[in-house]
C-alpha cells in the first residue's frame, strides 16, 4: 500500500493529502465532471511531501482556468473575498447585499444610539419583525480565525444598542439580534458562545449549507474580485467607485470604458460576469 504524502495546511499542521477533498472543492466551481477528475488526477500526480494547501490550490485553479474561466471563478470565491480589502468595507457591502436579496431593507455604515453611548454599526437589517445588528470582521489573511473575544464584544455592544431599540414605539414584538459575520472561520468557542447567547453567526463554510460560500453561489452575488479577466489593480479602481459585484459591473458596463479597457476584453469581461451572475 503506498505511504500517504503529507501537506501542510494554512493552520502550518501536517495533513494526508486525499484526493476527494480536492474533488469535492473542484466540485464547487460547477465545472464538467470530466474535467474535475482531469484536473484532479494531474493535480495529484505533481503532489510531493510537505507541499502547501496553498499551492495545491493554485496548481488546481490554473489547470481549471486553462479549461473554463467561469468554472476558475467560482472555484477561487474563498481568495476573491480576502482580495475585497484592504479595508473591510466592500466586505461591509457584500453582506449588506447578501441581506437585502434576501428580502431585508438594510443600512451599511450606520451611527446607532445605544443606552450608554453610540456605536458604529456595520450593517442594520430588518424584516418584518426581525431587526438585527450585524459586525463584519474581514481578514485578508486565511489563517486568522474569529475567536470568541469577537463575538462576547460584539453582543455587549448589540446589548446596548437593544436596550435604546426596545423604548423604541412598535419595537415591543420585534426579535432583536445580534450577529456576526466573517470571511474566514469561527473558532469553536465562538460557535458555543454565539449559540449560546443567540447571535446570528456566519462564516465561509457556517452555518452548514447555509455560510458564505452556500448562499453567494444560491444568490449568483458574487464579487467581481472572482473575476480571472481583470488585473489587480482593476479591481482595486473598481472597488474604490463603490462597485463590489459582477452584476453591478454588468449593470454598469461603462466603468469599464471609462478605465480605457479595450471591446474586445470589455466584452470578455462582461461575457464572465453575466455567467457568474446566474443563480442555482
Amino acid at each position: 500500500m503506498n505511504k500517504p504524502v503529507l501537506i501542510k495546511k494554512y493552520s502550518g499542521e501536517y495533513e494526508a493529502f486525499d484526493v476527494n477533498k480536492l474533488i469535492n472543492s473542484l466540485r464547487r466551481s460547477r465545472a464538467d465532471e470530466d474535467i474535475i477528475q482531469d484536473v484532479a488526477r494531474k493535480v495529484q500526480e505533481q503532489i510531493e511531501e510537505g507541499m502547501t494547501t496553498k499551492k495545491i490550490y493554485q496548481l488546481a485553479f490554473k489547470m481549471l482556468k486553462r479549461k473554463s474561466r467561469v468554472s476558475a471563478s467560482k472555484y477561487k470565491l474563498k481568495k476573491a473575498l480576502m482580495e475585497l480589502g484592504p479595508t473591510g468595507f466592500p466586505f461591509e457591502k457584500l453582506v449588506g447585499k447578501l441581506l437585502a436579496h434576501e428580502g431585508f431593507s438594510t443600512q451599511v455604515g450606520v451611527i446607532v444610539q445605544g443606552n450608554c453611548v453610540q456605536h458604529e454599526v456595520d450593517v442594520i437589517a430588518q424584516k418584518g419583525n426581525k431587526h438585527y445588528m450585524i459586525e463584519c470582521k474581514y481578514h485578508s489573511d486565511q489563517g486568522r480565525f474569529c475567536n470568541v473575544k469577537i463575538p462576547l464584544y460584539i453582543h455587549s455592544r448589540f446589548s446596548d444598542v437593544e436596550k435604546q431599540w426596545k423604548h423604541q414605539k412598535g419595537h415591543e414584538a420585534k426579535l432583536h439580534k445580534g450577529g456576526v459575520y466573517t470571511n474566514t472561520r469561527f473558532t469553536t468557542d465562538a460557535i458555543q458562545y454565539g449559540k449560546c447567547v443567540g447571535m446570528l453567526m456566519t462564516s465561509w463554510d457556517y452555518p452548514r449549507g447555509n455560510g458564505l460560500k452556500d448562499r453567494i453561489d444560491k444568490s449568483g452575488l458574487h464579487p467581481l474580485t472572482a473575476l480571472t479577466t481583470l488585473t489587480k489593480a482593476e479591481k482595486t479602481k473598481l472597488l474604490d467607485q463603490g462597485i463590489i459585484l459582477c452584476k453591478e459591473l454588468h449593470e454598469n458596463p461603462d466603468f469599464l470604458e471609462q478605465m480605457g479597457i479595450s471591446k474586445l476584453r470589455q466584452n470578455k469581461i462582461l461575457e464572465d460576469s453575466r455567467e457568474l451572475c446566474r443563480s442555482h
